[in-house]
């Protein structure tokens, strides 16, 4: 998180204590962010961490979560937006960082792999 703070989102101030951490065996949410007192959680899914899946899931899912950070959700900055996605602002903002073959990449891992992969870390972690 901090590397991709530090090059694509360095305009965007920190203003808080801000934690990431694998959390969650979800078949369709790849992470959230949320407000835990003063500082902001970002969450990226657990089943990430196995090698099936590439890197850059991690990285754009991070990516994601710092655009919100961004946009003034669960975060202490002003909130730019009413909506948290609402007319795609969270792909304009990743595109404008130069996330966009990383969003394509996303897609294309989600529609053809991510069920396939899914279904069996979740059959091999369930024979344990």
């Amino acid at each position: 998180m901090d590397a991709i703070w530090v090059l694509l989102f360095d305009d965007i101030p920190k203003l808080n204590n801000v934690v990431i951490k694998f959390k969650g065996k979800s078949k369709n949410k790849f992470g959230h962010i949320k407000k835990i007192g003063k500082d902001t959680e970002i969450v990226v899914n657990e089943l990430f961490r196995f090698d099936d899946v590439p890197e850059y899931m991690i990285d754009v899912t991070i990516a994601h979560e710092l655009s919100h950070y961004a946009h003034g959700f669960n975060s202490p900055l002003k909130k730019k937006y009413k909506h948290p996605h609402k007319g795609g602002v969270v792909t304009k903002e990743m595109k404008s960082r130069g996330f966009d073959k990383m969003i394509k990449m996303e897609k294309m891992f989600f529609k053809n792999e991510w069920t396939r992969i899914y279904e069996r870390i979740v059959k091999f972690k369930n024979q344990y």
